[in-house]
Parts: C-alpha cells; structure tokens; sequence
C-alpha cells in the first residue's frame, strides 16, 4: 500500500521515531509549536519547554515503546486523528491521538487510552 507523505503523517510518524530514539527535545522542536498544548484526562501542558518536561518522563515511564498498528487514520488540512496499538513497559494499549495543526506544527495534542 502507497502511503502519501502528508503533513499528519509526517508528524505521527516523526514522533514515533523519536520516541524510540528517546529524543525528546527535537520531537517537540521539530513537530509542535511554541505555545503548543497537550491534553489528557490526567493533565494539561502548555507550552514548548514543559512539553519536553513532560514527555521526557513518558518515555522513561513507558521504556520501548511499540507501536503494533496504526487502526485508524484520517486528517485534513490542519487536523489528524488517529488510533494504535501500542506495546511498553506498561504493557499492551489501545491509544488514540487528536491534533490540531498550525502551519504543519502541532498547536493542540489530545490524547489517551482507550478502554
């Protein structure tokens, strides 16, 4: 299957990449925008310097992260959505991540576990 490099998938993809390769800092640098937001249920994080803050200790949470499948995918212009299953030291989950682009970065990141 040909996949078109998009800017949603530029972005999902860069930032599974960078998990693996545990660098945080050009993860947010290269895929979100300065004042960008991140919101789950159990937090909220704004901004380019705690943003970093913060998935510096999600990846050490997570340890290897997997990513086992990508289930569902769609974006627009300046919107992705999508869910996956993910393998990690927490074991095996169902995720689904909502981002809100401006000028190809990420402006709003929603995101969580399902089930």
């Amino acid at each position: 299957m040909d996949v078109t490099r998009t800017p949603g998938r530029s972005c999902t993809s860069g930032r599974s990449v960078s998990f693996w390769q545990r660098i945080v800092d050009g993860l947010i640098d290269t895929n979100y925008a300065e004042d960008a937001e991140l919101v789950s249920f159990q937090t909220v994080v704004k901004g380019n310097q705690a943003l970093k803050e913060y998935f510096r200790g999600y990846v050490a949470m997570l340890g290897d992260l997997v990513i086992e499948s990508t289930d569902k995918f769609v974006e627009t212009d300046d919107a992705v959505f999508f869910e996956a299953t993910v393998r990690s030291a927490l074991g095996r989950a169902r995720v689904y991540d909502a981002m809100a682009l401006r000028d190809g970065r990420i402006a709003v990141h929603f995101t969580g576990v399902i089930g």
